[in-house]
């Protein structure tokens, strides 16, 4: 399995008050994607110069924030069946967000600690 990045992703329902910590650390936005799961989640993709990354994601409908790692992928459905053979759940059920740009779900292990799953798709 090819991964591409891995970082943390902070889910909350004030990503500006998030944001603005990471900012006062020297970070930088670096990317922006609205819209996602029918157009209730913001994710902002956050870079400091000295290379490390944090996403934080707008997610209104959270009563508190949630860190879980991100994890890149080339080949999603490989990458996902993985983590369900090691007892990872879709937080989603069966469903699966396709961006038109990318692919990703939400998965949770066992034990409770979350990997957002995501392959970026080259045109």
């Amino acid at each position: 399995m090819k991964i591409t990045a891995f970082n943390p992703l902070i889910c909350s329902p004030d990503a500006k008050a998030v944001t603005e910590v990471f900012e006062a650390l020297g970070f930088e936005h670096a990317h922006k994607k609205t819209g996602i799961n029918d157009a209730d989640i913001t994710s902002f993709d956050m870079k400091h110069p000295d290379g490390f990354r944090v996403d934080v994601a707008q997610v209104a409908q959270m009563p508190q924030d949630m860190t879980a790692i991100r994890m890149n992928v080339r080949d999603f459905n490989e990458a996902y069946e993985f983590l369900i053979a090691q007892g990872f759940k879709n937080a989603q059920g069966d469903k699966v967000t396709d961006t038109g740009s990318s692919k990703a779900t939400l998965m949770v292990s066992p034990s409770g600690f979350a990997i957002s799953l995501a392959e970026h798709i080259k045109k």
